[in-house]
């Protein structure tokens, strides 16, 4: 598939059954990314990898039996070429896109089985360059030996391959290749380098040519705010997509008189901000009602529920003034009046791109909004972090335009005491991308922890 096609299909009917495959690539390549920001080793990397994928973008082996592998080669293709064209508009963006990409395409070859790593290098290694010969393999057998660090049967048994010697420029750094006359002899085993640098070459250079294929797309209202939208979140670094659900298990439902509770917690920074806000001046201005009160909305607080909580927090203001200026607003937002959209809570890659915050205002990510001091501050007054090693890898990451990392690191750090470890992020390494997920998986772990806490139980206002 080219760019053209890939452009031409973005923007057909395909385009509503791609979306699902573009928004579960997403996260794969969100938490490369997030990966790459926190120093994972490479096999923690690949472990993560494997995980997201497995989780949302599985590629099944061509030996495997399954139904869909098809449908799974399609959804992979589909949605990697579509965000080609979400991530072509900038040098940064190509780059980013280049690296995580590379990285996917690695970890699915090295966690591929021989063979069909065998099957692969075959088919694609031999266009890499020009195979040697038997007479010429034995002529410099000896040459072969030293250099690839294999003994003579393994020199009989490998397959050489000649190449440049510009592209095997790792190869030769760690002198595992034969040079002469600028010519590298190349073993099949570590053909897997070069593949990797041609696929990421090769990915730089198609980027570049959509980019200026596609000026068009601009002109298309259907597709282009979707890629604005796409392309917005991994600029922020996370996924886009938050699954929320109208049904709230049993027990998890969220009552007025908990929220003080919870908010200590449970809640990540944006919220505990908004929270500490709403107690102090009894009030928040409109764009912080609207991401709190989505907030609270998706940790399972019911419309009812929700007009008692603002009610009892708007205390200094009289019922009728209340009813007339704040109570549509909060039925509008679980869809019971006006337009009737059941509006989702805001997702990371919303706050943090949010308008309109500054002096006044108490929405947004504090991660990005707040100034290091007001940051090292909350960091102190909320969950009482001041031990300076976390203070300043939280800052660094902040500072790194990695806010969604930094909030990931609050919570293994005030979740260590229930066995939350450096990496684990809020399950499997997976990095903080929404805030109602910091919550319930926060949830999630003081259920699972056994330790029955006083304060999560209903009490009197």
């Amino acid at each position: 598939m080219g760019d053209r096609q890939a452009s031409r299909l973005a923007s057909s009917h395909f385009l509503p059954h791609a979306c699902r495959g573009v928004a579960d690539r997403c996260p794969v390549l969100a938490e490369i990314e997030a990966s790459l920001a926190r120093n994972r080793t490479h096999e923690e990397l690949k472990s993560v990898i494997k995980s997201q994928c497995d989780k949302y973008l599985p590629l099944s082996a061509n030996s495997a039996r399954a139904r869909e592998l098809d449908a799974e080669r399609r959804k992979d293709h589909v949605s990697h070429f579509i965000l080609r064209l979400a991530f072509c508009k900038t040098e940064d963006l190509r780059r980013r896109f280049t690296r995580v990409e590379s990285l996917l395409f690695r970890a699915r070859f090295e966690d591929e089985d021989s063979t069909e790593r065998q099957q692969f290098l075959a088919a694609h290694g031999s266009q890499q360059g020009e195979p040697v010969d038997d007479s010429e393999k034995a002529e410099l057998k000896s040459k072969l030996i030293a250099a690839s660090h294999m003994n003579e049967a393994s020199v009989d048994k490998e397959s050489f391959v000649k190449l440049p010697w510009t592209k095997v420029l790792s190869l030769v750094d760690k002198r595992r290749v034969y040079l002469s006359r600028g010519v590298a002899y190349v073993p099949q085993r570590e053909l897997s380098t070069v593949i990797f640098q041609d696929f990421s070459h090769r990915l730089e250079k198609a980027l570049e040519q959509t980019q200026k294929q596609t000026g068009d797309l601009d002109e298309d209202d259907r597709l282009t705010p979707i890629l604005d939208h796409l392309g917005k979140g991994f600029v922020a670094g996370v996924n886009t997509e938050y699954s929320f659900g109208d049904e709230v298990a049993p027990g998890d439902a969220v009552t007025a008189n908990m929220v003080d509770a919870l908010a200590k917690d449970h809640w990540p920074l944006c919220a505990k901000n908004l929270h500490a806000e709403l107690k102090r001046e009894k009030h928040l201005k409109y764009n912080g009602r609207l991401q709190y009160g989505l907030f609270l909305k998706g940790v399972g607080m019911s419309l009812e529920e929700a007009m008692i909580f603002w009610r009892k927090s708007f205390s200094t203001i009289s019922d009728e003034k209340f009813r007339k200026e704040y109570s549509y607003n909060i039925k509008h937002t679980y869809g019971q009046v006006g337009s009737r959209i059941n509006y989702t809570p805001k997702s990371c890659v919303a706050i943090i791109t949010a308008s309109n915050t500054g002096p006044g205002q108490n929405h947004g990510c504090p991660f990005k909004h707040f100034s290091p001091e007001n940051l090292q501050l909350a960091l102190s007054t909320h969950y009482d972090i001041n031990n300076r090693a976390d203070v300043q890898e939280i800052l660094q990451a902040v500072k790194q335009d990695k806010y969604h990392v930094a909030c990931t690191r609050v919570y293994e750090i005030t979740h260590a005491a229930q066995g939350v470890k450096r990496g684990d992020g809020i399950g499997e390494g997976e990095s903080v991308t929404h805030p109602n997920s910091y919550a319930m998986k926060s949830r999630e772990l003081a259920k699972k922890s056994g330790v029955k806490k006083e304060e999560e139980m209903e009490v009197d206002a």
